[in-house]
């Protein structure tokens, strides 16, 4: 039997991207309410509760009303919202950060699905943490660049058709009070938030986050190679996430834009006792709508990369 799937919230970029990565598929059905009724508290308070699992792509408060008339126990949600990404009630839905977060999220009926920033930041600083590379008191820095559709579709419109046509590249968050940083320091681990700089870039898709670090003040001096078979052998054996051997001569935003990829690299030289340690992804993928359906599947019982873009 098939597994029945309600998006609340499918008509956003994030929900489109999740229905596209889910049609054809023979082990899902969608649940999916007329256009007239979306906004029916009835018919979408029966939809949340006669699916089997629960896609939300919704503002934070609107993610915490659709829990909340969520009255059968045997339903299973996915958050995409910021709500519960630091809730200890609901499972982290990043499958390889942990030994044991895959087999967490396989009996989890509630589970928050990371934000796109934090999936490339803890992708790589998580596993050093563990590891014992990175002190959990070092002090870093976060420099990030998305592609305009991960404001949705008002971003999406200012820069293809409002005053943002002129613009190349956009700071934002200038203030240091953005969203992302209590979900990035919580589950790297860390004594103290990064300072987060994220920007928007006139690219649709895509994504780059980097994290310089001076390896000469970290527990023991690591050098390039240890953080890389450290990252090496935290994700040896995933399909999705990658960690790059070599120094490429540069990285784009979109290099891995259109799949559900992660891909970590570790770079600089010894001698400078400096790293730069960058993670590549789509914000609208491994970021968004990927992470979303690699969820789905594994709360579902399902193959985990089943509808993903590898």
């Amino acid at each position: 039997m098939s597994v029945r799937v309600f998006i609340d919230g499918a008509a956003g970029t994030t929900g489109l991207e999740i229905r596209d990565r889910l049609a054809g598929r023979s082990d899902i059905s969608l649940v999916v309410l007329p256009d007239d009724r979306r906004k029916d508290p009835a018919a979408r308070a029966g939809a949340l509760n006669e699916a089997d699992a629960v896609i939300l792509c919704l503002p934070d408060d609107a993610a915490r009303e659709a829990v909340a008339l969520i009255e059968n126990a045997r339903v299973r949600v996915i958050d995409a919202s910021t709500a519960h990404r630091t809730d200890p009630t609901w499972a982290y839905g990043f499958a390889e950060l942990e030994p044991t977060s895959r087999q967490m999220l396989s009996g989890a009926t509630r589970v928050s699905n990371p934000g796109c920033y934090p999936t490339g930041f803890l992708g790589l600083v998580r596993p050093l943490v563990r590891a014992g590379l990175l002190s959990a008191e070092t002090l870093l820095s976060v420099n990030a660049t998305s592609g305009y559709s991960g404001g949705g579709k008002s971003m999406i419109a200012e820069f293809e058709q409002g005053g943002g046509e002129t613009e190349g590249f956009r700071l934002y968050a200038l203030g240091l009070g953005h969203k992302h940083v209590p979900e990035m320091q919580q589950h790297a681990g860390l004594s103290h938030a990064p300072i987060f700089s994220p920007a928007v870039a006139r690219s649709y898709r895509g994504m780059l986050v980097e994290v310089p670090i001076h390896l000469h003040a970290q527990p023991g001096a690591p050098r390039l190679s240890d953080l890389r078979d450290a990252l090496t052998d935290a994700y040896r054996d995933s399909k999705i996430v990658h960690v790059m051997d070599g120094s490429p001569a540069k990285l784009t935003l979109e290099r891995c834009a259109g799949t559900d990829r992660l891909e970590l690299y570790v770079l600089g030289n010894d001698a400078s006792g400096q790293a730069r340690l960058v993670a590549a992804l789509d914000n609208l993928g491994k970021g968004a709508a990927g992470a979303a359906v690699q969820n789905l599947n594994l709360v579902s019982g399902l193959e985990e990369t089943a509808g993903l873009r590898l």
